[in-house]
């Protein structure tokens, strides 16, 4: 009767070093948002917003759950030895979402913020569909991010029209 010997403590370290620094990366994406969203202007406060829009308090948590459900799905991808083009796709998800908060708060580039997120709703179904060939689990923690970008997809949508 064999055993399979569990892997040596520096793996077990290294996997937890991993985590770390997928959430310190989603992290930063959350800071950048939080300060953009911090200095946005008047003109900002001041749009015309659909009746549905949430209110702002909502923002941080949200953010705060669905970045941290990014960072686990990244995580779980890389355990599976994920190839390039899995990862390649996830930065450039975190990238549009790093770019979004400033074009959208802070630099008042409404039409631009949109075109943004709709880049995003189809980058991250390529990603999702990507990330299922190694990890069901790592493609279906990006449903709530993807739900919740399609909905601020009409939000941005609106905001843009009714302005």
């Amino acid at each position: 009767m064999s055993t399979v010997p569990s892997p040596p403590t520096h793996h077990r370290r290294l996997r937890w070093q991993a985590l770390a620094g997928f959430i310190a990366l989603s992290a930063i994406v959350g800071v950048v948002a939080a300060l953009a969203v911090a200095t946005r202007s008047e003109a900002h406060n001041a749009l015309i917003r659909p009746s549905w829009a949430p209110p702002g308090w909502l923002y941080g948590p949200t953010w705060t759950a669905l970045l941290l459900l990014v960072a686990v799905a990244g995580w779980c991808y890389w355990r599976t030895d994920g190839e390039t083009r899995g990862f390649a796709l996830y930065g450039v998800c975190l990238l549009l979402t790093l770019l979004w908060t400033p074009l959208f708060f802070a630099g008042g580039a409404h039409a631009l913020a949109l075109a943004d997120v709709v880049v995003l709703d189809f980058v991250v179904p390529v990603t999702m569909m990507e990330f299922g060939r190694r990890s069901k689990l790592a493609a279906w923690l990006l449903v709530p991010y993807l739900l919740w970008l399609l909905y601020s997809t009409a939000v941005n949508a609106a905001v843009v029209w009714l302005n």
